[in-house]
């Protein structure tokens, strides 16, 4: 079998007959070392937008990618156009490797994973206290994912004009969150530098069930506007205005703010039980004397033993303990 050199000749080149005639295929694929690197903004039917020095490309897949696909957050290599003229079209030729991956599944059945954002730092999680009703199972799960992504999660809570926002708060103390509250008002008088402190020098993805005002939000932050909806007031459902991810640089082009599109549901079938254990470095130790394939709920679980010699606290292996049951546990349940 002959093997490609460096300087293949015509005998180096695979013929396939088709009906169109004969076209040399060689296995020896361009490096594409001048191309030029961007970061994806948006996707939408196959078209991507990719930022490119101050520049918005639109560019595609390219066929030697095979199945590999790019996401919100991608940093590519591009080649073609590269003006952002209209109707000019670039190819995208290489996907960098990731520093951190956001995924969910439609359901807790479902095998197939779903990549939210690439290379994010922060996961904001964004809930309303009131009009739609706070739905902690819906957290639960966005901070298993957060943590198994290795996110730092923010859990941003809005309309505490409408609720206090206590109650909810107290359900996370143990885990040392850090949050911020917002109301009506902070929108209305662009009072929403507390936020925006925390997204400095970050690229966060906000995430949220429809009607939580995550949009409202996103665009007290961003220059560029996305459309809002309103809340349903007889089921309390918002509608989805957010239908594909969007990388949005903050005003003082300090950070990255990715809004993604309104959820109904986080499925977790992807996650490893095993990984989320590495979000709790004071219970994470005690899980060397765990039995094999421990899922940390059982009766010869090791950290039983590890809080009751006052290693950590009781509150914390109890906020494990219910994160890790929401893989198993229906979000209505």
């Amino acid at each position: 079998m002959r093997r490609y050199g460096k300087n293949p000749d015509e005998d180096d080149v695979r013929v396939r007959p088709n009906r169109k005639g004969n076209r040399p295929r060689t296995s020896i694929r361009p490096k594409h070392e001048d191309a030029a690197e961007g970061m994806v903004l948006t996707v939408d039917r196959g078209r991507l937008t990719v930022l490119v020095d101050d520049r918005e490309v639109v560019a595609m897949k390219a066929r030697e990618l095979g199945r590999k696909s790019a996401v919100v957050g991608d940093r590519v290599a591009v080649v073609g156009d590269l003006s952002g003229a209209k109707d000019t079209l670039a190819r995208i030729v290489r996907v960098e490797e990731r520093s951190s991956v956001l995924r969910r599944t439609a359901d807790d059945t479902d095998p197939y994973e779903r990549v939210v954002v690439a290379n994010a730092d922060q996961l904001a999680i964004v809930t309303a206290l009131a009009d739609p009703e706070p739905r902690p199972r819906m957290i639960d799960r966005c901070l298993v994912a957060a943590y198994d992504a290795g996110l730092d999660p923010l859990l941003v809570l809005t309309k505490s004009d409408l609720a206090p926002a206590e109650p909810l708060l107290e359900t996370y103390g143990a885990l040392d969150l850090d949050y911020v509250v917002t109301s009506k008002e902070d929108f209305l008088t662009g009072g929403v530098e507390q936020i925006r402190q925390r997204l400095e020098g970050r690229a966060t993805a906000f995430v949220g069930h429809s009607g939580v005002g995550k949009t409202t939000l996103v665009n007290a932050l961003v220059e560029r506007q996305r459309t809002t909806g309103h809340v349903n007031a007889v089921t309390g459902r918002g509608r989805h205005t957010t239908t594909s991810a969007l990388a949005l640089p903050l005003r003082d082009d300090s950070g990255w703010v990715i809004d993604t599109p309104g959820v109904r549901s986080f499925g977790l079938a992807h996650i490893d039980p095993s990984r989320v254990i590495h979000a709790f470095p004071d219970l994470e130790p005690g899980t060397e004397e765990c039995p094999r394939a421990c899922s940390h709920d059982e009766p010869d679980c090791a950290l039983d033993a590890w809080v009751a010699a006052g290693h950590a606290e009781p509150a914390r292996l109890d906020s494990l303990r219910r994160l890790l049951a929401t893989r198993e546990r229906r979000e209505g349940d």
